[in-house]
């Protein structure tokens, strides 16, 4: 077989890997639930467009009644993860007040099946959870928001970018930009940017079928016109806090809040979330 056969497979198989990376390994774990905890109910929600369903938990609050109204928040996942996942923020949430939908993006958790996984289709996801949710009973439509983590913090700046009905977003983990994500992770593997690297960002752009540069939440932050609530760990070594500085200089409207943990734990768990569930009921008007 000549070099340039062999040169041809190469890419070819390179391409196929990459192409199957779009689609992480499924986590169908539950929530792990202490005594006391509330009993979510398990629902199926319409994506919009496209036939497929998104499976989610639902919570929601006791006193909402249509002449008394709850807030709500969607929880979105990161990548690889699922709803349960962010069980403890939802709990700490409801207890407070909020209604809380924790959704299985696509692709993940015990959601339909697509050809691959994306902050587009995340962003679209978080979508058709937030039209769910605004659609039940007991839940101000006018006070509705969304709690994002990593590339589920970066749906939410892209779906909150291109509508005007939110309360409030906070973006937990989010990084800056998807390019920067990809010259981390090749750098990591000494896999050389140019032109290697660039030729894969342009691959993944052309199989999402988005720039980069347009979904980007450096570049879809400064667009969103309600309150934005960055959360980062100091010692985040998947997406550093560098990201989150820029993304607090991009806009007005965004408040950033840096405390000590990593990229998909924190510290000090039970402050970070009574200081979220504080800034979010000062924005949704919850005593």
């Amino acid at each position: 077989m000549g070099g340039l056969s062999v040169l041809v497979l190469a890419v070819a198989a390179g391409l196929w890997a990459l192409r199957r990376g779009l689609t992480p390994p499924r986590l169908t774990d539950a929530p792990d639930l202490a005594p006391g905890d509330p009993l979510p109910q398990a629902v199926k929600l319409p994506t919009v467009g496209d036939g497929r369903q998104l499976h989610a938990l639902w919570l929601p609050t006791q006193t909402g009644s249509p002449g008394n109204a709850a807030p709500a928040v969607v929880l979105l996942h990161g990548w690889g993860g699922n709803g349960a996942t962010l069980w403890p923020a939802a709990r700490a949430l409801h207890a407070a007040g909020f209604a809380v939908l924790l959704p299985d993006a696509r692709s993940h958790g015990l959601s339909d099946a697509d050809t691959f996984s994306s902050l587009p289709r995340f962003a679209q996801d978080l979508d058709a959870a937030l039209a769910w949710v605004r659609q039940q009973p007991g839940v101000d439509a006018g006070r509705l928001c969304a709690l994002g983590h990593s590339v589920g913090g970066a749906a939410a700046l892209l779906s909150a970018s291109r509508r005007r009905d939110l309360a409030a977003v906070v973006s937990v983990s989010a990084f800056a930009h998807p390019e920067n994500v990809m010259r981390r992770w090749l750098e990591a593997r000494h896999i050389p940017y140019w032109p290697v690297g660039w030729a894969v960002n342009r691959y993944v752009e052309h199989v999402i079928g988005h720039r980069f540069n347009a979904i980007a939440p450096i570049a879809t932050l400064p667009r969103v016109a309600c309150p934005v609530l960055l959360v980062h760990g100091l010692q985040d070594d998947v997406v550093p806090p560098d990201c989150a500085l820029a993304l607090r200089d991009s806009t007005p409207l965004a408040q950033l809040l840096l405390v000590n943990g990593q990229h998909d734990r924190f510290d000090n768990e039970s402050a970070l979330q009574g200081a979220v569930t504080q800034w979010l009921h000062n924005h949704t008007g919850l005593p």
